[in-house]
């Protein structure tokens, strides 16, 4: 009888085991359709997804687009500018490369719109960091806006699809902004 059960269970799993693919959470991205945010008090227009909410903070120069589906949000900053543009910029670029030490690869992307007379720096990170994208974007005399792209969540490689979707929402908003 000892030696039946040993038997039984030495033989009872007959099939070679085969290892089963990972699994990965499926993402439903919503349709890409934007809408135009304004506000009388603020000096600026631009597109944002209707999948988002814009969020105005109790200082108006500050504001968020969330993004309640994805855990992630766009913080913007706006400055009225008072010969302080060099200023902005280092603190942009200090601000961008904070992440150095956590990105693979940090591109740079120059933004030039001389009809609409709006100048700036997009930095694109790749790799597992906190920022996916930040930017700024001026007139180098008057305005700056500034704005920074974060998760909510842990950073790993599941991301990467979410990332690269609101990417393309970043690029539209920069594309759109309009001094007033």
């Amino acid at each position: 009888m000892r030696y039946s059960l040993l038997f039984f269970f030495l033989f009872a799993c007959g099939s070679d085991y085969t290892p089963k693919p990972r699994a990965f959470f499926k993402i439903k991205f919503p349709q890409k359709e934007y809408q135009t945010f304004s506000d009388n008090q603020l000096a600026f227009t631009f597109l944002y997804p209707k999948y988002s909410k814009v969020e105005i903070e109790n200082n108006i120069n500050f504001l968020n687009i969330n993004f309640p589906q994805f855990s992630g949000k766009l913080y913007l900053t706006y400055v009225n500018l008072n010969n302080d543009l060099n200023e902005h910029i280092e603190q942009s670029r200090s601000l961008a490369y904070k992440h150095n030490d956590q990105a693979d690869v940090i591109s740079e992307q120059v933004f030039v719109n001389e009809e609409n007379n709006i100048f700036g720096m997009l930095y694109d990170y790749q790799g597992v960091t906190a920022t996916s994208s930040q930017f700024y974007l001026t007139d180098s005399l008057n305005h700056f806006f500034r704005g920074s792209f974060y998760f909510n969540t842990q950073i790993n490689d599941s991301i990467i699809p979410v990332n690269n979707f609101i990417k393309e929402d970043i690029k539209i908003l920069i594309e759109s902004l309009r001094w007033n």
